[in-house]
Protein backbone atom coordinates (compact mmCIF):
# COMPACT_ATOMS: atom_id res chain seq x y z
CA UNK A 1 0.00 0.00 0.00
CA UNK A 2 1.57 3.57 -0.82
CA UNK A 3 2.46 5.29 1.97
CA UNK A 4 2.31 8.73 2.78
CA UNK A 5 5.58 11.17 3.28
CA UNK A 6 5.01 12.10 6.97
CA UNK A 7 8.86 13.05 7.54
CA UNK A 8 9.33 17.16 7.37
CA UNK A 9 12.64 16.59 5.87
CA UNK A 10 11.46 13.87 2.76
CA UNK A 11 10.66 15.66 -0.68
CA UNK A 12 10.05 15.17 -3.93
CA UNK A 13 12.46 16.02 -6.31
CA UNK A 14 14.31 14.80 -10.05
CA UNK A 15 16.62 12.18 -9.00
CA UNK A 16 20.47 13.55 -10.03
CA UNK A 17 21.86 9.91 -9.68
CA UNK A 18 20.53 6.40 -10.14
CA UNK A 19 18.70 4.64 -7.22
CA UNK A 20 17.15 2.35 -5.74
CA UNK A 21 13.50 2.41 -4.19
CA UNK A 22 14.12 1.50 -0.60
CA UNK A 23 9.97 -0.07 -0.56
CA UNK A 24 9.45 -1.80 -3.44
CA UNK A 25 13.80 -1.98 -5.05
CA UNK A 26 11.98 -0.59 -8.64
CA UNK A 27 15.30 0.81 -10.41
CA UNK A 28 15.46 4.64 -10.61
CA UNK A 29 17.42 6.34 -12.97
CA UNK A 30 18.54 9.85 -12.57
CA UNK A 31 15.91 12.11 -13.78
CA UNK A 32 12.91 10.12 -12.20
CA UNK A 33 10.78 11.53 -10.05
CA UNK A 34 10.59 10.41 -6.70
CA UNK A 35 11.20 11.29 -2.98
CA UNK A 36 14.23 11.70 -1.47
CA UNK A 37 14.12 11.23 2.40
CA UNK A 38 16.88 13.13 3.59
CA UNK A 39 17.42 11.60 6.87
CA UNK A 40 17.49 7.98 5.83
CA UNK A 41 19.25 9.07 2.36
CA UNK A 42 17.07 6.62 0.38
CA UNK A 43 14.69 6.86 -2.04
CA UNK A 44 11.08 5.94 -2.93
CA UNK A 45 9.08 5.99 -6.10
CA UNK A 46 6.07 8.24 -6.68
CA UNK A 47 3.88 4.96 -6.54
CA UNK A 48 5.13 3.87 -2.84
CA UNK A 49 4.82 7.40 -1.91
CA UNK A 50 2.12 9.25 -3.66
CA UNK A 51 1.35 12.19 -1.31
CA UNK A 52 3.18 14.64 -0.46
CA UNK A 53 3.80 16.74 3.08
CA UNK A 54 5.11 20.23 2.01
CA UNK A 55 8.57 20.60 4.25
CA UNK A 56 10.68 23.29 5.23
CA UNK A 57 12.60 22.96 1.86
CA UNK A 58 9.49 23.28 -0.22
CA UNK A 59 8.33 26.31 1.20
CA UNK A 60 7.12 29.29 -0.78
CA UNK A 61 9.65 31.13 -2.52
CA UNK A 62 9.12 34.78 -2.91
CA UNK A 63 10.76 36.94 -5.09
CA UNK A 64 12.26 40.66 -3.87
CA UNK A 65 9.09 42.33 -4.39
CA UNK A 66 7.32 39.82 -2.34
CA UNK A 67 5.29 38.13 -4.61
CA UNK A 68 4.98 34.35 -4.53
CA UNK A 69 7.55 32.97 -7.60
CA UNK A 70 6.47 30.54 -10.21
CA UNK A 71 9.84 29.03 -10.47
CA UNK A 72 9.99 28.25 -6.78
CA UNK A 73 11.69 24.78 -7.02
CA UNK A 74 13.22 25.42 -10.04
CA UNK A 75 16.59 26.57 -8.62
CA UNK A 76 15.95 24.34 -5.51
CA UNK A 77 15.64 20.52 -7.68
CA UNK A 78 18.63 20.96 -10.10
CA UNK A 79 20.62 18.66 -10.13
CA UNK A 80 24.34 19.61 -9.92
CA UNK A 81 26.53 20.34 -13.53
CA UNK A 82 23.50 20.38 -15.06
CA UNK A 83 24.56 23.67 -17.07
CA UNK A 84 27.86 21.67 -18.38
CA UNK A 85 25.84 18.44 -18.94
CA UNK A 86 23.91 20.64 -21.20
CA UNK A 87 26.67 21.33 -23.55
CA UNK A 88 28.48 18.10 -22.96
CA UNK A 89 25.58 16.72 -25.17
CA UNK A 90 24.99 19.20 -27.50
CA UNK A 91 28.94 19.33 -28.55
CA UNK A 92 28.94 15.54 -28.09
CA UNK A 93 25.79 15.47 -30.71
CA UNK A 94 28.29 16.59 -33.45
CA UNK A 95 30.86 13.64 -32.96
CA UNK A 96 31.12 10.82 -35.66
CA UNK A 97 29.38 7.73 -34.45
CA UNK A 98 32.85 5.52 -33.71
CA UNK A 99 33.30 2.89 -36.15
CA UNK A 100 32.87 -1.41 -35.22
CA UNK A 101 36.86 -1.08 -34.93
CA UNK A 102 37.11 1.57 -32.97
CA UNK A 103 34.71 0.51 -30.76
CA UNK A 104 36.57 -3.01 -30.01
CA UNK A 105 39.61 -1.69 -29.66
CA UNK A 106 38.06 1.09 -27.15
CA UNK A 107 38.34 4.48 -28.53
CA UNK A 108 36.29 6.79 -26.56
CA UNK A 109 33.53 8.11 -28.13
CA UNK A 110 34.51 11.57 -26.82
CA UNK A 111 36.55 14.33 -29.25
CA UNK A 112 38.79 17.02 -27.93
CA UNK A 113 35.65 19.29 -28.00
CA UNK A 114 33.53 17.28 -25.80
CA UNK A 115 35.52 16.09 -23.38
CA UNK A 116 36.29 18.98 -21.25
CA UNK A 117 32.91 19.60 -20.87
CA UNK A 118 32.35 16.05 -20.08
CA UNK A 119 35.35 16.19 -17.36
CA UNK A 120 33.54 19.32 -15.64
CA UNK A 121 30.55 17.69 -15.70
CA UNK A 122 32.03 14.96 -13.33
CA UNK A 123 33.63 17.23 -10.98
CA UNK A 124 30.33 19.12 -10.25
CA UNK A 125 28.47 15.88 -10.18
CA UNK A 126 31.47 14.77 -7.57
CA UNK A 127 30.97 17.70 -5.49
CA UNK A 128 27.39 18.15 -5.55
CA UNK A 129 27.16 14.19 -4.26
CA UNK A 130 29.60 15.14 -1.30
CA UNK A 131 27.42 18.38 -0.12
CA UNK A 132 24.40 16.32 -0.14
CA UNK A 133 26.10 14.99 3.23
CA UNK A 134 25.38 18.18 4.96
CA UNK A 135 22.97 18.04 7.61
CA UNK A 136 18.99 19.58 6.68
CA UNK A 137 20.50 23.20 8.14
CA UNK A 138 22.36 23.67 4.97
CA UNK A 139 21.03 24.86 1.79
CA UNK A 140 22.72 24.13 -1.24
CA UNK A 141 21.73 24.70 -4.95
CA UNK A 142 23.83 23.95 -8.23
CA UNK A 143 24.52 25.10 -11.70
CA UNK A 144 23.01 28.84 -10.72
CA UNK A 145 22.41 30.69 -13.95
CA UNK A 146 23.49 33.70 -13.91
CA UNK A 147 22.78 36.92 -16.00
CA UNK A 148 21.46 36.33 -19.76
CA UNK A 149 25.12 35.37 -21.08
CA UNK A 150 24.77 31.63 -20.14
CA UNK A 151 27.31 31.92 -17.60
CA UNK A 152 26.55 29.81 -14.12
CA UNK A 153 27.98 29.16 -10.71
CA UNK A 154 28.93 25.54 -9.93
CA UNK A 155 27.27 25.58 -6.37
CA UNK A 156 26.20 28.09 -3.58
CA UNK A 157 25.87 26.91 -0.40
CA UNK A 158 24.33 28.26 2.64
CA UNK A 159 23.93 27.34 6.04
CA UNK A 160 25.41 28.44 10.17
CA UNK A 161 28.63 28.69 8.50
CA UNK A 162 28.01 31.93 6.25
CA UNK A 163 27.22 31.52 2.79
CA UNK A 164 29.70 30.39 0.15
CA UNK A 165 30.13 30.23 -3.81
CA UNK A 166 32.07 26.54 -4.44
CA UNK A 167 33.81 26.11 -7.59
CA UNK A 168 34.17 22.44 -8.90
CA UNK A 169 37.82 21.95 -10.92
CA UNK A 170 38.37 18.26 -12.16
CA UNK A 171 42.22 16.98 -12.23
CA UNK A 172 41.76 13.62 -12.51
CA UNK A 173 45.93 12.31 -11.69
CA UNK A 174 47.17 16.11 -11.75
CA UNK A 175 49.46 17.79 -9.47
CA UNK A 176 47.79 21.13 -8.07
CA UNK A 177 49.81 23.08 -6.45
CA UNK A 178 48.96 26.26 -4.53
CA UNK A 179 49.94 29.42 -3.45
CA UNK A 180 48.61 32.85 -2.01
CA UNK A 181 47.89 34.11 -5.76
CA UNK A 182 48.84 31.31 -7.62
CA UNK A 183 47.38 27.59 -8.58
CA UNK A 184 49.16 25.58 -11.09
CA UNK A 185 48.20 22.70 -12.46
CA UNK A 186 50.97 20.15 -13.37
CA UNK A 187 53.09 23.30 -13.75
CA UNK A 188 50.80 25.35 -15.60
CA UNK A 189 49.27 28.68 -14.20
CA UNK A 190 45.44 28.75 -14.45
CA UNK A 191 43.16 31.76 -13.73
CA UNK A 192 41.29 29.78 -10.41
CA UNK A 193 41.56 31.93 -7.71
CA UNK A 194 41.15 34.98 -9.70
CA UNK A 195 37.84 33.40 -11.18
CA UNK A 196 36.32 31.82 -8.08
CA UNK A 197 37.24 35.79 -6.56
CA UNK A 198 35.16 37.16 -9.13
CA UNK A 199 32.30 34.92 -8.86
CA UNK A 200 31.67 35.59 -5.05
CA UNK A 201 32.15 38.81 -5.70
CA UNK A 202 29.05 38.71 -8.03
CA UNK A 203 26.91 36.07 -6.27
CA UNK A 204 27.15 38.46 -3.05
CA UNK A 205 26.45 41.74 -4.76
CA UNK A 206 23.16 40.27 -6.36
CA UNK A 207 22.24 38.20 -2.90
CA UNK A 208 22.76 41.87 -1.11
CA UNK A 209 20.35 43.47 -3.39
CA UNK A 210 17.31 40.53 -3.46
CA UNK A 211 17.60 40.99 0.66
CA UNK A 212 18.24 44.29 0.80
CA UNK A 213 20.97 43.99 3.51
CA UNK A 214 25.09 42.76 3.31
CA UNK A 215 25.59 39.39 2.23
CA UNK A 216 29.12 38.27 2.53
CA UNK A 217 30.22 35.05 0.05
CA UNK A 218 33.36 32.79 0.63
CA UNK A 219 34.86 31.42 -2.58
CA UNK A 220 36.02 28.16 -2.16
CA UNK A 221 37.71 25.85 -4.67
CA UNK A 222 37.24 22.33 -4.67
CA UNK A 223 39.85 20.03 -6.31
CA UNK A 224 38.53 16.76 -7.83
CA UNK A 225 40.42 13.65 -7.97
CA UNK A 226 44.28 15.07 -8.37
CA UNK A 227 46.35 13.45 -7.91
CA UNK A 228 48.50 15.54 -5.28
CA UNK A 229 47.65 18.63 -4.08
CA UNK A 230 50.22 20.75 -2.21
CA UNK A 231 48.92 23.84 -0.12
CA UNK A 232 52.22 25.92 0.05
CA UNK A 233 50.49 29.09 1.10
CA UNK A 234 47.05 30.10 1.33
CA UNK A 235 45.49 32.21 -0.52
CA UNK A 236 44.21 35.33 0.88
CA UNK A 237 40.49 35.46 -0.16
CA UNK A 238 39.59 32.05 -1.77
CA UNK A 239 39.69 28.70 0.08
CA UNK A 240 41.65 25.91 -1.87
CA UNK A 241 41.13 22.17 -0.60
CA UNK A 242 40.16 18.50 -1.67
CA UNK A 243 36.89 17.99 -2.63
CA UNK A 244 36.37 15.00 -0.22
CA UNK A 245 37.21 17.37 2.87
CA UNK A 246 34.44 19.77 1.99
CA UNK A 247 31.03 18.41 4.09
CA UNK A 248 33.14 18.42 7.27
CA UNK A 249 34.98 21.65 6.38
CA UNK A 250 31.41 23.45 5.86
CA UNK A 251 29.89 21.89 8.82
CA UNK A 252 33.17 23.31 11.19
CA UNK A 253 32.36 26.50 10.67
CA UNK A 254 31.67 28.94 13.20
CA UNK A 255 28.19 30.10 13.22
CA UNK A 256 27.53 33.55 11.67
CA UNK A 257 24.36 33.44 10.84
CA UNK A 258 20.91 32.25 12.46
CA UNK A 259 18.03 30.51 11.20
CA UNK A 260 15.95 32.79 10.02
CA UNK A 261 18.67 34.55 8.46
CA UNK A 262 19.55 31.19 6.74
CA UNK A 263 16.17 30.72 5.29
CA UNK A 264 15.70 34.00 4.03
CA UNK A 265 18.85 33.79 1.76
CA UNK A 266 17.91 30.39 0.79
CA UNK A 267 15.03 31.82 -0.52
CA UNK A 268 16.71 34.52 -2.35
CA UNK A 269 19.11 31.69 -4.08
CA UNK A 270 16.18 29.82 -4.97
CA UNK A 271 14.47 32.64 -6.80
CA UNK A 272 15.21 32.93 -10.25
CA UNK A 273 14.48 36.70 -10.39
CA UNK A 274 17.43 37.41 -7.97
CA UNK A 275 20.05 36.42 -11.07
CA UNK A 276 18.93 38.43 -13.37
CA UNK A 277 17.22 36.51 -16.45
CA UNK A 278 19.08 33.35 -16.69
CA UNK A 279 18.67 31.11 -18.94
CA UNK A 280 18.17 27.93 -17.08
CA UNK A 281 18.88 24.78 -19.46
CA UNK A 282 17.11 21.84 -19.04
CA UNK A 283 19.99 18.42 -18.80
CA UNK A 284 19.23 14.87 -20.33
CA UNK A 285 20.73 13.25 -17.11
CA UNK A 286 19.52 9.64 -18.67
CA UNK A 287 21.64 10.51 -21.63
CA UNK A 288 24.35 11.67 -19.94
CA UNK A 289 24.03 8.57 -17.68
CA UNK A 290 24.68 6.68 -20.97
CA UNK A 291 27.41 8.45 -22.02
CA UNK A 292 29.24 7.90 -19.18
CA UNK A 293 28.84 4.50 -19.11
CA UNK A 294 30.21 4.41 -22.66
CA UNK A 295 33.41 6.21 -22.16
CA UNK A 296 33.68 3.71 -18.81
CA UNK A 297 33.56 0.98 -20.84
CA UNK A 298 35.85 1.99 -23.71
CA UNK A 299 38.24 2.80 -21.18
CA UNK A 300 37.77 -0.55 -19.20
CA UNK A 301 38.48 -2.55 -22.71
CA UNK A 302 41.71 -0.21 -23.57
CA UNK A 303 42.74 -1.36 -20.32
CA UNK A 304 42.06 -4.93 -20.93
CA UNK A 305 44.21 -4.87 -24.09
CA UNK A 306 46.74 -2.78 -22.53
CA UNK A 307 46.66 -5.77 -19.92
CA UNK A 308 46.81 -8.41 -22.62
CA UNK A 309 49.84 -6.79 -24.76
CA UNK A 310 51.87 -6.50 -21.45
CA UNK A 311 51.28 -9.91 -20.63
CA UNK A 312 51.80 -11.36 -24.04
CA UNK A 313 55.71 -11.59 -24.14
CA UNK A 314 55.37 -13.44 -20.94
CA UNK A 315 53.07 -15.77 -22.18
CA UNK A 316 55.93 -16.42 -25.16
CA UNK A 317 58.25 -16.40 -22.61
CA UNK A 318 56.59 -19.23 -20.29
CA UNK A 319 55.50 -21.25 -23.62
CA UNK A 320 59.10 -21.44 -24.65
CA UNK A 321 59.92 -22.28 -21.24
CA UNK A 322 58.06 -24.96 -21.24
CA UNK A 323 59.52 -26.24 -24.82
CA UNK A 324 63.09 -25.96 -23.61
CA UNK A 325 62.12 -28.52 -20.40
CA UNK A 326 60.73 -30.48 -22.61
CA UNK A 327 63.43 -30.75 -24.83
CA UNK A 328 65.72 -31.41 -21.80
CA UNK A 329 64.19 -34.22 -20.15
Amino acid sequence: MPQPIDDPNDRRMLLRYTGRCRLCGATLTAGTDAVYERNRRTVRCVECAPVVTPSADMSPVVNPAGAPSEDADVLRLRSPASSVIAEALRVQSSVPPRTGTQRFFGRSPLNVESRPWYLGALGELEVGRLLDQLGPEWFAFHAVPVGSAGSDVDHIVIGPGGVFTINSKFHEGGNVWVASRRLLVNGQRTDHLRNAEFEARRVAKLLTQAARRPVDVTPVIAIVAARRLTIRERPERVVVLAASQLPRWLQNRVAVLRVDEVAEVSRMAATPATWGQPNIPVADLAAFAELRSTVTAARNRRRSWALALMLSPLAMLATLTVGMLSLLR
